[in-house]
């Protein structure tokens, strides 16, 4: 019987922190350890640190996921470990796990097989307290918030258009909509809960640049609109300090290694279906300063997470990326060309090529922003070379070039060829590019992003997003870039036409504001920003031994 994921990063030692660290040219005076194999970097010391004019960014990426499987992470510290083994200067820039999904639906996100990151347990629960902390600070100012209207509502605060809500790091659908009551003082008001990694404390954290900026950011953020119809921002009920001050230690990025002992910045973690779905911009830059090219990944497929980083996140922080990796699996493709989950096992070229069109959008979408792709295909042991010579010779003929990648089995033996192909992109110059100006009014970033993104025909604003969007825009809103919440599985807003549909209609129903973060969000379909358990979630499996260790995180 095949080895865990859990089992094979526990039969691996792990180098210590500072060896690791040590590499990066980091001394130990700079670190604040977490046990042995794990710790903060200080950001003091990282920002004293020279810019690295040569540093390589490449972005990792996706087709549309299914219950088949993709493996970004997997593919991302393949790659990385891949790059080391060629003797380049490599680290990763990733995400930090959710509690939601790691109890809910996939039951661990640090990779997988002899690709992952460690210790894989730690960061896939508590890790270092970043989210908790986060979540601290987003409630200290729902709590001040609701503080204010208690003492008398001396700022006219209009109960009924405050935006913000509570958070919490779990899925947790009863927490939707609740009812805040204030004791006997005035009406109660309707609310609810976001989870953590889709509150704009989350995305804050992630696109502030310092710990100044941090501040700045909080600040601006947008908590409702006062009676006269002004906006009132955090600022305004003098919690900003507090908020910074327990996120103070959490905005320290965080270190550890891939089993093969590559340095992996862990900090931070928007989802990309509701957020923005990119890592830190500070451990981004703390990567880049240090090594010579920096591997990271952005959530779900490309229509969501790489959409997002290329026109939020280098938006905002002016990074420009070398080259992107496109992953896809045989076994997902043949799941777009119609096949069942329960039926993969059986060898289908041709049903490899019907699920085609979803990679090809994919990199269409990628070729809009002036970057060079590459696919990677993750093998599975069922993967036949049929299938993957259907893939193949449908990517010559558009141009790009597919891997066939082993590293879930051989580490970064099986990503060597990927690994080759990702340096010598990245040494060529790029033509990187946004898809829409500041400038163009937000309705038609919406649009824009629907259309050449995601195959619309058109989109249906409800009124109430037509008249915020409006709104937005009169108040001087209307340079933000957009933030897209969609359903991850389709490039529709209906999670079950896969595939590559087109000509279809995106319902936008709502808009949020999120001014600190920089962006406005597009509520579209039914997407929810508190997630759900599904019927079976992965918490019923997990648990301790009877040795104390942890079982059933995969």
């Amino acid at each position: 019987m095949p080895l865990s994921d859990l089992e094979i990063a526990r039969a691996t030692k792990l180098r210590p922190i500072e060896s690791v660290a040590s590499g990066l040219g980091i001394p130990e005076s700079a670190l604040y350890r977490y046990g042995p194999v794990k710790a903060k970097v200080d950001l003091g010391w990282l920002e004293r640190q020279p810019e690295n004019p040569d540093s390589k960014l490449v972005l990792v990426t996706a087709i549309s996921p299914t219950p088949a499987g993709e493996g970004k992470t997997t593919t991302s510290i393949g790659l990385a470990d891949g790059l080391r083994r060629l003797g380049m200067k490599a680290a990763l820039a990733l995400r930090e796990p959710s509690l939601g999904p790691c109890f809910g639906v996939k039951g661990g996100a640090t990779g997988g097989g002899r690709a992952q990151i460690a210790p894989m347990e730690e960061i896939n629960l508590h890790f270092t307290g970043d989210f908790h902390a986060i979540t601290a600070a987003h409630n200290l100012m729902a709590a001040l918030v609701d503080n204010h209207l208690y003492w008398g509502n001396a700022l006219g605060l209009d109960e009924s258009a405050i935006a913000w809500k509570r958070v919490m790091d779990m899925n947790d659908r009863a927490l939707r909509r609740i009812t805040l009551g204030p004791e006997g003082r005035g009406p109660a008001r309707e609310s609810g809960f976001d989870i953590t990694v889709a509150s704009e404390t989350m995305a804050v954290f992630c696109l502030a640049e310092s710990a100044s900026d941090l501040m700045a950011r909080l600040e601006r953020m947008v908590v409702g609109r006062a009676k006269n119809g002004e906006w009132i921002r955090a600022e305004a009920f003098k919690g900003v300090g507090g908020m910074a001050a327990l996120l103070k230690d959490a905005l320290h990025p965080n270190l550890v290694q891939t089993l093969e002992g590559a340095p992996a910045f862990v900090h931070g973690g928007p989802f990309a279906n509701i957020a923005h779905g990119c890592n830190s911009v500070i451990a981004t830059r703390a990567a880049r300063r240090l090594a010579d090219i920096v591997v990271t990944e952005a959530g779900f497929g490309a229509d969501l997470g790489a959409e997002k980083f290329l026109n939020i996140k280098c938006r905002s922080a002016k990074l420009v990326p070398g080259a992107v990796v496109v992953v896809a699996t045989l076994r997902a493709l043949k799941m777009h060309g119609g096949v069942a989950k329960a039926d993969l096992a059986r060898a289908d070229a041709a049903a490899v090529t019907r699920g085609l069109p979803n990679l090809k959008r994919h990199l269409d979408n990628m070729a809009r922003f002036g970057v060079r792709c590459v696919v990677a295909v993750n093998r599975f042991a069922g993967d036949t070379p049929a299938e993957f010579d259907a893939l193949a010779s449908a990517c010559r003929e558009w141009g790009v070039e597919a891997i066939s990648c082993a590293h879930w089995a051989d580490g970064g033996e099986g990503a060597l060829e990927l690994a080759r192909k990702v340096r010598e992109m990245a040494r060529e110059k790029t033509e990187f590019r946004l898809l829409y100006p500041d400038h163009m009014p937000l309705e038609e970033k919406i649009k824009t992003v629907a259309t050449r993104i995601y195959g619309a025909a058109e989109v249906a604003f409800s009124e109430t997003a037509r008249a915020k969007l409006a709104q937005y825009e009169k108040d001087g809103f209307g340079a933000f870039p957009v933030c897209m919440s969609k359903t991850q599985y389709s490039f529709s807003a209906d999670p079950e036409r896969m595939g590559a549909p087109e000509g279809f209609t995106l319902p936008v129903r709502d808009v949020r504001l999120s001014a600190g973060a920089g962006f406005v969000v597009a509520l579209t379909g039914d997407i929810m920003t508190m997630p759900g358990l599904p019927r079976t979630p992965a918490a019923e499996r997990i648990g301790l031994d009877d040795d104390g260790e942890i079982y059933g995180i995969f």
